[in-house]
């Protein structure tokens, strides 16, 4: 039997990974015949070897082949499997493939395996799949989450569930204290915080420089890896808040520039290279400059929200704006 399970979601194959794992140590207690294989560094005849060795105590084998598709012998690997592959797939013994890059649906393992072997793809979740996936997460630690405060927990974390699962168990932990089984936006604000990327502080030294074309270059990369526009706007919003709040504690503070930096970290709880990194920005803007710009987020947000303007029109005129 051929097993192939693949995509860029790596939290579930992996999930589903050790699902195939459990179930096999379940049924074949000494687990010796359980065989992990580097497929980067994979040569055919290892691997042929390692199959056709008689198995202890006359159990099925489990080989898992993690990331063939990078292998430096990848054509010469993948020419001798599909040769034998009708030996492999009628065998008792179990072949996992593993990928955790993205597989080019041109290559001619890919087809094979997507044809013949039981597959299965892991795409990012989206839209309401993955508010269901991150409801059923709460529901399993015996929690709720508002309609309101999963939005925001979506837009503050996008897709990447490996975060989600850790931002998940952390608002859990910290609602074990209160009798109230419902999380709230309220318990997001104080808990969790957007996902500040490097294009983002790029995005915002562009619009310091007022150099909008290059701002919405690096906004539209973001689009079109598929984060939300009200993600991007969170983000936006909480670099901008940063701004206002550094710039006010740095007009009242005379230090000495390292001093000045921790002096600001311990009064507003950021880490010194979130404020050393936020204060090169704050520079160049003016109080009053980033005043009127937190309320023009506040507006795009308001305008989105209540079904006057379309996200992403909403943010290139913002940036037009500024």
């Amino acid at each position: 039997m051929i097993l192939f399970l693949h995509g860029p979601d790596t939290y579930r194959s992996r999930q589903k990974l050790e699902e195939i794992i459990k179930r096999y140590k379940k049924i074949h207690k000494s687990g010796l015949n359980l065989r992990y294989l580097e497929g980067g560094k994979l040569i055919f005849q290892d691997f042929q070897e390692e199959f056709r060795t008689l198995s202890m105590f006359k159990e099925k084998k489990l080989l898992i082949i993690k990331n063939v598709f990078s292998n430096s012998h990848a054509s010469l690997f993948k020419e001798k499997f599909l040769k034998r592959i009708e030996e492999f797939k009628n065998s008792n013994n179990v072949i996992v493939f593993y990928e955790e890059a993205n597989v080019p649906k041109n290559d001619s393992l890919f087809k094979i395996l997507n044809k013949q072997a039981k597959s299965q793809e892991f795409s990012f979740l989206k839209g309401e799949k993955l508010k269901s996936w991150a409801r059923k997460e709460f529901a399993n630690y015996g929690k709720k989450i508002c309609p309101q405060a999963l939005n925001q927990l979506v837009y503050y974390v996008g897709k990447d569930l490996w975060r989600f699962s850790n931002e998940i168990k952390k608002l859990v932990s910290y609602k074990l204290k209160c009798k109230d089984i419902e999380i709230s936006s309220r318990d997001l604000d104080f808990l969790i915080r957007p996902n500040i990327e490097t294009d983002i502080f790029k995005t915002i030294d562009a619009m310091a420089l007022r150099n909008r074309k290059q701002a919405l270059y690096f906004i539209h990369k973001h689009l079109e890896k598929g984060d939300y526009p009200l993600y991007l706007l969170t983000m936006i919003n909480f670099q901008f808040r940063n701004l206002l709040l550094i710039k006010a504690r740095h007009q009242y503070t005379n230090n000495t520039p390292m001093t000045r930096i921790n002096d600001i970290s311990k009064k507003l709880g950021m880490h010194p290279y979130v404020v050393r990194k936020t204060l090169g920005q704050a520079e160049k803007f003016s109080f009053i400059d980033l005043k009127k710009i937190y309320r023009k987020i506040f507006q795009a947000d308001l305008d989105i929200k209540t079904g006057k303007i379309e996200p992403e029109t909403a943010l290139d005129l913002l940036i037009a704006e500024i």
